[in-house]
């Protein structure tokens, strides 16, 4: 079978599907061999003849050129970093996926097949993906030279009425800005296809043929108390919209949080005279807008921005004047919807706030996605429920002085994107996001995560630690640290 997992911008629905032969092919090669087919028609994606400049360490003389150049460069990493002595074969095309002006699909890919039982399988009765299974019996399954990944990326990104203001960054220096980083996307798909999923359906419950990913030896159940592996269908399908009830147990992946997420996490103290029945400490989810929230920080009023026309949207257009007098030198209060949070973000900087809290506007923590490299103010998240008790103080207040204060800071004594026990959160949203729930770290891990289901502007090269868990993760489902494996480049 095969199966895809979607790299999104922030909390996007869509599918892609795999189609096309061979055209053509280049290789990247380290610890692990990796072979990209390129599988796009003359003339479009990896073939598209548009001529390019240099930029940022990618020569390419053309678009085309420059996304193969990019694909060999992200390969490059993953084959220092993986060991196997079976070349992995990646299927890679562009091609129109699901996009609107404000969300889009940028990438998907998955194993194009999955093995259990196989000669040397550690756990018996259980699914690998292709990769995975070849490296660890040692030879091809299947057929030889079967490609094992398909992987395909969003030729209209950057066009009109697909965020065409976030255009594809081809760039191998991680200086993307307000762009896409397709780098990173090369690298966060590539993990999936490695095997950074499971193949059991997380909306009903089911098994791939009564049989258990090796994912799910290590998915953890909070409210069942079981690994997923042992639950009923049922549980699994509970277990996949638990919010924060989804854990990670591997080894690898544990002991590397606490040199990977800060402990504690981003909190709004709200207090003041008119904070009433309101007062006390919200979770902040932490966003890659502005500055990150560290340790004590921005203490001001909390004032509402209210949309300023039907269907606009609040804060996605500049403040009006009565807006601009309630957030000048105050935290904007702003919910989520119609226009993107750096939208949000940038206008309420212009009219003076010092801070911006959004509300969701669906279960679970906010974690604010998107690149403006101007937007130097704190931007947090709040949850619905959360936003709701706050907006009920906010709401007799006068538009001038609300007389609720809210505070920026890190409170809690856990590791922010893991349990009380230190164990990773995964991602399990609720409504269940197909493509996206269960195979993705979990949006409130910080620091920012390649492997959580939206993009962040903020991510490095390195999947390990100190910056990154990605490689642990695989330590833990089979796959071993190659002799000279990418460390950290850069951080926060």
């Amino acid at each position: 079978m095969s199966a895809s997992k979607r790299f999104r911008l922030k909390a996007l629905a869509g599918a892609a599907v795999f189609a096309g032969a061979l055209v053509g092919a280049g290789q990247a090669q380290a610890a692990a061999t990796i072979i990209i087919n390129n599988i796009n028609a003359a003339g479009v994606g990896f073939n598209d003849p548009t001529p390019a400049a240099a930029v940022g360490g990618n020569t390419g003389a053309t678009r085309g050129e420059q996304r193969l150049i990019a694909f060999t460069y992200a390969a490059n990493i993953w084959g220092a970093t993986l060991t196997s002595t079976q070349p992995i074969i990646i299927n890679a095309q562009f091609t129109p996926l699901t996009c609107s002006a404000a969300s889009g699909v940028l990438g998907s890919a998955g194993a194009t097949q999955i093995f259990r039982d196989f000669a040397n399988a550690p756990v018996a009765a259980t699914w690998y993906s292709y990769a995975l299974a070849n490296r660890i019996a040692g030879a091809y399954l299947g057929t030889a030279a079967t490609p094992q990944i398909n992987s395909n990326f969003n030729s209209n990104l950057g066009t009109p009425g697909c965020l065409e203001a976030s255009g594809w960054y081809y760039g191998l220096d991680s200086n993307q800005g307000s762009l896409i980083d397709f780098v990173a996307v090369l690298q966060h798909e590539m993990a999936h296809g490695l095997g950074f999923q499971t193949f059991t359906n997380g909306t009903s419950g089911a098994q791939n043929g009564g049989f258990p990913s090796i994912w799910d030896h290590f998915l953890f159940g909070t409210t069942a108390g079981k690994l997923w592996k042992d639950m009923t269908n049922a549980e699994r399908a509970a277990s996949a919209i638990s919010v924060n009830g989804l854990v990670w147990t591997g080894a690898a992946v544990t002991a590397a949080v606490p040199q990977v997420l800060r402990f504690g996490a981003a909190s709004i103290t709200v207090s003041g005279a008119g904070a009433g029945s309101a007062a006390g400490i919200y979770i902040g989810g932490d966003s890659t807008l502005g500055p990150p929230v560290l340790g004590p920080s921005i203490s001001a009023q909390i004032m509402p921005v209210v949309e300023q026309g039907a269907g606009t949207g609040p804060g996605c257009l500049p403040f009006s004047d009565a807006n601009v007098r309630a957030v000048n030198g105050n935290i904007a209060l702003i919910d989520r919807g119609t226009c993107g949070f750096a939208v949000k973000a940038k206008n309420a900087q212009n009219a003076g706030a010092i801070g911006v809290i959004i509300v969701n506007n669906a279960a679970g923590v906010l974690a604010p996605g998107g690149a403006d490299a101007t937007v130097t103010i704190p931007v947090l998240g709040m949850t619905q429920a959360d936003g709701l008790i706050v907006k009920s103080a906010l709401i007799t207040r006068s538009r001038a002085r609300s007389g609720v204060i809210g505070t920026f800071g890190v409170t809690g004594t856990q590791y922010t994107g893991a349990d009380p026990l230190g164990r990773a959160l995964m991602f399990a949203p609720n409504p269940f996001q197909g493509g996206s729930s269960v195979s993705h770290f979990d949006v409130t891990m910080f620091r920012n995560q390649l492997m959580e289901p939206s993009i962040n502007a903020d991510l490095t090269q390195s999947v390990l630690p100190p910056v990154d868990l990605t490689y642990r993760l695989f330590q833990d489902i089979g796959w071993e640290v190659g002799p000279n494996p990418i460390t950290a480049r850069s951080g926060r």
